[in-house]
């Protein structure tokens, strides 16, 4: 029996959608909250079985790996080490779990976390299941992305933007529907995928100011970018931390606004044929709903 969590979410509705696409025939248990909405597992024709329960419960991740052979994590990171756990506990052959690329950050507060993790789960798993990480960019694809969204609602109401270091920096921004597929294509390849790590990254590297003029020039704004010097950034930053008495700091997230978060997907590409589409091509139908909710 298959194992999700985040069956529901932005990037688990995509790969849900891809077990339907092709008619995926084993017994399938999904992690639910109370509150999600199941209409689309409803009507998928899957044999799935729902679980209603909270994964900080470690009592109910143990009771949810009975009779689980392989587990797609997708719901959040924090939850991979009891995760990883109770399905060594259950003696679960496989999980494929659904980390980040922030791990590669050179900021602290940024990756620290991320490599506690990760460095936890290895530890557990080793020799004892077949592990698989994935680690997309910075995901964009919908309104309901937490990324590309804010940047085009932003664009669309300012006439001039501000640009942190000129918007120099590298991202690699890659669409919830490429992520879909790639969890089903890994899921059926246990072969040629089991025990590595891919990093799940966009079409190709884009500059921060790239991408936004891109976002402007689909929303048909005349949009005027005006470039903010990183020590002026950082020293707004820091004022703001000070006035706001240390409620509101965005140090760090102004540096990194400097950093190139650009990642060769070449090993997915190669084992499972991963190809996500170019930046403007998914950016465009994310603007288009947009443009029809407004």
């Amino acid at each position: 029996m298959l194992l999700i969590t985040g069956v529901t979410g932005h990037t688990g509705r995509y790969f849900l959608q891809h077990l339907i696409d092709n008619q995926y025939n084993g017994k399938i248990r999904c992690v639910v909250r109370e509150n999600s909405n199941i209409k689309l597992l409803e009507n998928s024709g899957l044999d799935f079985e729902l679980a209603v329960g909270d994964l900080d419960d470690s009592s109910f991740v143990n009771e949810i790996m009975k009779d689980i052979t392989t587990i797609m994590h997708i719901y959040n990171i924090h939850h991979s080490p009891v995760i990883i756990e109770a399905a060594i506990k259950n003696q679960v052959s496989r999980a494929i779990l659904v980390h980040t690329t922030g791990i590669y950050s050179q900021f602290k507060s940024a990756s620290e976390e991320y490599i506690r993790i990760e460095s936890e789960v290895l530890s557990k798993a080793k020799d004892k299941i077949d592990l698989t990480i994935l680690r997309p960019t910075m995901i964009y694809g919908d309104m309901c992305d937490y990324n590309m969204s804010k940047f085009i609602k932003m664009i669309d109401s300012m006439r001039i933007y501000p640009l942190i270091d000129n918007g120099k920096g590298l991202i690699q921004p890659v669409n919830a529907r490429d992520l879909g597929k790639a969890y089903y294509d890994v899921l059926v390849n246990p072969a040629s995928t089991a025990n590595k790590q891919y990093d799940l990254s966009g079409h190709q590297p884009i500059s921060v100011k790239e991408a936004l003029t891109i976002i402007s020039d689909k929303l048909t704004k005349r949009t005027m970018f005006v470039n903010i010097p990183m020590q002026i950034g950082v020293l707004a930053a820091k004022t703001i931390k000070i006035l706001s008495l240390g409620k509101i700091d965005v140090v760090e997230q102004v540096l990194r606004m400097g950093e190139d978060r650009a990642y060769s997907h070449d090993l997915a590409k190669s084992d499972f044929n991963f190809s996500p589409m170019p930046f403007g091509d998914g950016i465009a139908e994310e603007i288009a709903e947009f443009k029809q909710s407004k």
